[in-house]
């Protein structure tokens, strides 16, 4: 059979052919379709310094000024966009069959959530540093309630339902009402400060829909990442889009630690850089005469990086150069950190970024690092008139079982 200018016809390969054209271009999904109708910018790359720099465009259908923004590694997993709101107005009222976690970039205001069939609307406010999700498929209203514009970060798993479903007229105008997600509870938006330990790792938690202050919010000790780091893990509105809040010391840095797409790290205090690098370059690229193969992302409030900006595991470090502590909050979306990841249910899993490669983890202990590391970190300090506070025990060699030490028996 032949071509014809009206339909293309598939051809049965020759005898030792194969079928096909064995190089294709990617075919954009659902939800990559959608952005672009949409008529905003839509921002691709491996992460931006500040948000606040991003093109702005109006936006039809929620009633501001945004942007999409699509981090590589991210594709397919969760999405984000800026949104912002014209001084004294508001949002166009919507509801959608996708989760939404919002951080406040700048302004102040307030939101209404109400569900299908309810009189009543529950407000409560926010400010500059505010965190926040809205139930699943509840009515909302975001409202500035400042002379200024705000400006809105918000994560979703739109991508996740909408490469599925396929169908934006079902997606924000289903009647189901999702009650075991929002009863209408008084005290539903009211902040709560009890940390609980996770019920997977055991790391801490705080079940609460609204964090009004992140940037300044207690974090309890955590020192998994580096000596006196600490961080939380807001549970909120019953998602299944997971975030945590971390800081880092003034003076000190995480060790790098390997993992697969999803994480993007959100600077919401002092300010810093982050490498990441694919596993295939080994724990020393620098060394190995392979650093511009290396990536590197600058920031500050509020910047954003991919922690694995391409498939497969890449390695990634995070150093704070500011005269405070690094604060991030790290979004995965949903079901893609690997505590939540699907699998053999009752597997036996290990909390692998926080274990050195040595011990079956994948953080690279800070003796076995790439010397360049260190090198450019003090250097940057220096840049910045401030000390390092990185000890040199930090970087000796812990004794392998069974080895003398200083101080051990003979």
């Amino acid at each position: 059979m032949h071509d014809t200018p009206d339909q293309v016809h598939w051809h049965e390969p020759k005898a030792g052919e194969n079928a096909g054209y064995g190089k294709f271009k990617r075919a954009p999904m659902p939800y990559d379709r959608f952005m672009e109708a949409e008529g905003v910018p839509v921002y691709r790359g491996i992460g931006v310094r500040r948000v606040q720099d991003l093109p702005l465009a109006p936006w039809q259908r929620l009633g501001g000024r945004g942007s999409y923004i699509q981090l590589y590694g991210t594709e397919g997993l969760w999405g984000l966009y800026l949104i912002e709101i014209p001084s004294a107005g508001a949002l166009n009222m919507e509801r959608h069959l996708y989760e939404k976690v919002v951080l406040v970039v700048e302004g102040r205001g307030t939101t209404e959530v109400w569900q299908e069939g309810q009189a009543k609307r529950h407000a409560f406010e926010w400010q500059k540093g505010s965190l926040f999700s809205i139930p699943l498929n509840a009515y909302h209203r975001i409202i500035n309630a400042a002379s200024a514009p705000a400006l809105l970060l918000c994560g979703t798993s739109a991508p996740n339902v909408m490469n599925v479903i396929d169908n934006t007229n079902f997606i924000f105008n289903c009647p189901y009402t999702f009650s075991e997600r929002f009863s209408g509870a008084e005290d539903y938006f009211k902040p709560r400060d009890d940390i609980e330990p996770d019920p997977i790792r055991g790391l801490a938690m705080r079940r609460t829909n609204l964090v009004p202050d992140i940037v300044n919010t207690e974090l309890p000790l955590d020192n998994r990442r580096s000596p006196g780091y600490r961080r939380v893990e807001p549970f909120m509105a019953g998602n299944r889009f997971y975030l945590w809040i971390g800081q880092h010391e003034t003076g000190r840095y995480s060790k790098a630690h390997k993992h697969a797409s999803a994480a993007v790290l959100i600077c919401i205090k002092g300010k810093g850089y982050t490498y990441t690098w694919p596993e295939i370059l080994g724990t020393t690229p620098w060394r190995e005469g392979k650093a511009d193969k290396v990536l590197r992302q600058d920031y500050e409030p509020v910047g954003l990086v991919s922690a694995a900006p391409m498939s497969g595991d890449w390695f990634h470090q995070h150093f704070g150069i500011g005269k405070e502590g690094l604060r991030i909050t790290a979004w995965h979306g949903p079901n893609n950190q690997r505590s939540r990841k699907a699998g053999r249910p009752g597997e036996q899993l290990m909390d692998y970024g926080a274990i050195d490669l040595s011990k079956g983890g994948s953080a690279i202990p800070y003796h076995q690092e790439d010397p360049a590391i260190r090198r450019e970190f003090e250097a940057a300090l220096a840049r910045e008139r401030i000390v390092s506070r990185m000890n040199p025990e930090f970087y000796q060699r812990p004794p392998a079982e069974g080895e003398a030490v200083m101080g051990d028996v003979m």
